[in-house]
């Protein structure tokens, strides 16, 4: 068997599982090219707008919570610097403390007002590292339930999500003065 006949294109039956998902692809490319300093950052503009027409839950010293615009599950936060850098690394320890302390208290309240299974944490560096925003450091909090994986993004291209992002920040906000 040559060379040619052992190649076989993605999709075909290998023995592993994958989740294709080609429509973030169009989001994390216009994320790259929506963003090239901090005056049309969303990150650094969202605080300038109200916490409601912003979706954050929470705002801190030094960062703030918010929810996703474009969430992979119900109740899904990202934490984030007021300040607009680009790595981990380059947090200060006042900063990093915040960071990791909201990122923990998310979890808190998630846990409080949704019930979730587990979280998936995540911070995608860099554009080839997944960043759909790569200009601006933000942590993804995202809860999970058992289950909550099935075909109708793959299938049907819909997300089921049971309540609106308004009726989501409103939730999570009220679960965060709760839960202080």
């Amino acid at each position: 068997m040559g060379s040619e006949e052992e190649f076989e294109l993605a999709g075909v039956p290998d023995a592993f599982q994958r989740l294709w998902t080609p429509h973030r692809a169009a989001y994390q490319k216009r994320g790259q090219d929506q963003v090239s300093g901090s005056g049309d950052c969303p990150f650094c503009q969202g605080p300038l707008r109200s916490d409601e027409e912003s979706l954050i839950v929470h705002r801190g010293v030094r960062c703030f919570v918010l929810l996703n615009l474009y969430p992979y599950n119900p109740g899904h936060l990202m934490v984030c610097p007021y300040r607009h850098v680009p790595d981990l690394t380059d947090l200060d320890a006042e900063e990093s403390a915040e960071f990791i302390a909201l990122t923990q208290q998310s979890m808190r309240v998630l846990r409080a007002t949704a019930n979730p299974g587990g979280f998936n944490l995540g911070v995608n560096q860099g554009k080839v590292g997944g960043a759909g925003i790569a200009a601006h450091l933000h942590q993804h909090v995202i809860p999970r339930w058992n289950g909550d994986t099935n075909f109708m993004p793959i299938i049907a291209q819909t997300k089921n999500l049971s309540q609106t992002l308004g009726e989501t920040r409103a939730l999570v906000a009220e679960g965060w003065e709760a839960n202080r």
